[in-house]
């Protein structure tokens, strides 16, 4: 079989999508680096990083580093921050990157790939779905899940070519082969945009709720109080995204898709949940709080999204 030729892949915001998605890409052969905070860095320059998967770890060795340097020499980047650190991340970027270097944005939220082009990064969309955190420096717990979908944000025209509206781009074509080629199940859209909104809905439904009643999923779906008023959380952000004219399923299909979802990961915690009980800020803002946003300006009522999304803020502001 012949060998897949790789390019060289810099992670930018190695925290659990990122060391999950580079490590897997690293076993396969790819040559990785992660770039992240100094206790993780350090942890994994001596042990590895420890990749600890239901039923099974061990330690994967990946380079990594605390400085962007790396990103000079990528053909890959995965760009893994959190969605309040978007416009600082792609300020540091945007000098170091090669004039042929793919970003792919790994991350929550349907805006960032905008807010990547505002600083001149064209990246590709990525909807990440992936159960897993870092409950120490180099330490990834995978709880489940860890797969992809790949598109661009909004089709890509050039002039006479009225098919790239409805076939995927030949950038992500490549990508999703790279992660295929590494174990990654990938999905390519040609039109990412819809797919993001549909994450945004599970995000929606589950993250605010888990953090708040500091609840695994199980427990939630188990819930009938909890299951309406997930539901509520998921109509508003249908309505929002329909009122943006985003083509989505309707608020049933949703609603059935994250009860599935729920039952599939019944161990699993928020993203949210976590970063409340570390004390660090979390990304409400471009979860619930974005819905909320969206809906007063297109005159859409958003009272579940913006009562979650302000009680998350209000237990960042007085951490316990």
């Amino acid at each position: 079989m012949q060998q897949p030729s790789w390019p060289r892949v810099a992670v930018y915001g190695a925290g659990a999508v990122g060391c999950f998605f580079g490590a897997k890409l690293a076993e396969a052969g790819a040559p990785v680096t992660l770039i992240g905070r100094a206790a993780h860095v350090e942890a994994i320059r001596r042990d590895g990083l420890l990749f600890d998967s239901p039923g099974a770890a061990r330690r994967v060795k990946i380079a990594a580093e605390t400085g962007p340097e790396p990103v000079r020499d990528a053909q890959l980047v995965l760009f893994c921050v959190k969605t309040r650190d978007t416009a600082e991340g792609a300020r540091v970027l945007a000098p170091l990157l090669a004039h042929d270097a793919v970003v792919v944005s790994l991350q929550n939220g349907v805006d960032n790939v905008p807010r990547l082009r505002e600083a001149g990064i064209d990246a590709l969309a990525a909807v990440v779905y992936v159960a897993a955190s870092m409950p120490a420096p180099g330490h990834l717990l995978h709880a489940g899940r860890g797969d992809l979908v790949i598109g661009e944000h909004g089709p890509r025209r050039t002039p006479g070519d009225e098919a790239a509206q409805v076939q995927p781009s030949a950038r992500a074509r490549a990508v999703a082969a790279w992660f295929e080629q590494a174990g990654v199940p990938c999905r390519i859209e040609a039109d990412a945009r819809g797919e993001l909104w549909v994450k945004l809905v599970m995000n929606c439904a589950f993250n605010a709720i888990s953090a708040l009643g500091r609840s695994r999923y199980g427990p939630m779906v188990a819930d009938a109080d909890v299951r309406a008023l997930m539901r509520e959380a998921i109509a508003e952000c249908v309505a929002v995204a329909h009122a943006e004219g985003i083509a989505i399923a309707d608020v049933e299909t949703q609603y059935q898709a994250a009860m599935r979802l729920g039952e599939a990961m019944r161990e699993a915690r928020s993203s949210t949940a976590q970063d409340l009980e570390r004390g660090r800020p979390t990304e409400i803002d471009s979860l619930n709080g974005y819905v909320a946003r969206r809906g007063q300006a297109l005159g859409v009522a958003t009272p579940v999204s913006r009562a979650l999304s302000t009680m998350v803020r209000l237990r960042e502001q007085n951490h316990d």
